[in-house]
């Protein structure tokens, strides 16, 4: 679980503000439409929901995204996660407990090539707020992957919870061991394509309160690491996680200690 704890101290501290704001996308434009139903662009308003990603990511196939919200907020109950250069273009479906609120969550992602990054975000109340950030990245879908086809096998589906205080409120951090291949990537050893095999389904909550569910596509980084803010209730986290070869885990974790 080395590796585990390595990439969550990745995630331990904010994400740096940079000033590399969305640009004008054909991509999104059509996008936007076509695959999101949007006939109107989404407002960016970062007194209801910002994001932090790097300028220029340091590795293409893990780039932090942290999503944020100042008090007060109106709650964000869902976000569709568009990286618009992708080779599959929405990265996640996410939904949201009110436990979650105000908004602080971070998770990695690949990034293909220079791209905006994009939440879209529902707050429930009929209307859609949008944050992003333009990342420059290249190759983060068909980058190897980080070890060999013996170590997935034995590894895959282990996870690790760890929870402590930041800033006077609850920060957890859940790890999952797993490739999320992209379907992009060749196997260093035969040289094949390696074929798309990742985490599809997540659900995380504690007792029976919802945190946050997810549903992903190939852009989410091997390994995935969360880390959010939230108001806890004393119950054990229950983590169930569903990939597309069919493949179950479930496992529950003390609320303090995990």
């Amino acid at each position: 679980m080395k590796g585990l704890l390595i990439a969550a101290l990745l995630l331990a501290g904010p994400a740096a503000a940079q000033d590399n704001p969305l640009q004008d996308s054909a991509t999104w434009d059509d996008l936007r439409e076509s695959v999101l139903g949007l006939a109107a662009d989404v407002p960016q308003d970062a007194g209801v929901l910002d994001m932090d990603a790097p300028m220029r990511a340091h590795e293409a196939a893990i780039v932090p995204i942290r999503l944020t919200q100042p008090h007060g907020a109106p709650a964000i109950r869902a976000a569709t996660l568009v990286i618009d250069e992708n080779p599959a273009p929405v990265a996640a479906e996410y939904s949201f407990g009110a436990a979650m609120m105000p908004l602080d969550f971070e998770f990695r992602v690949r990034v293909d090539s220079y791209s905006g990054v994009r939440a879209i975000a529902d707050t429930g109340t009929g209307s859609q707020v949008m944050a992003g950030r333009f990342v420059k990245a290249s190759g983060g879908c068909s980058a190897p992957a980080g070890k060999d086809m013996a170590a997935v096998e034995a590894t895959m589906g282990q996870m690790r919870w760890r929870t402590g205080q930041e800033n006077g409120r609850q920060i957890g951090t859940l790890m999952i061991r797993h490739p999320n291949f992209s379907g992009l990537q060749r196997d260093q050893v035969t040289l094949l394509n390696i074929p798309a095999h990742f985490i599809d389904r997540l659900d995380v909550r504690q007792g029976e309160e919802l945190l946050f569910s997810l549903k992903a596509g190939i852009s989410v980084s091997e390994d995935p690491v969360f880390r959010f803010a939230y108001r806890p209730n004393g119950q054990p986290i229950r983590v169930h996680v569903e990939d597309t070869e069919g493949n179950v885990w479930d496992q529950t974790f003390d609320a303090v200690n995990g």
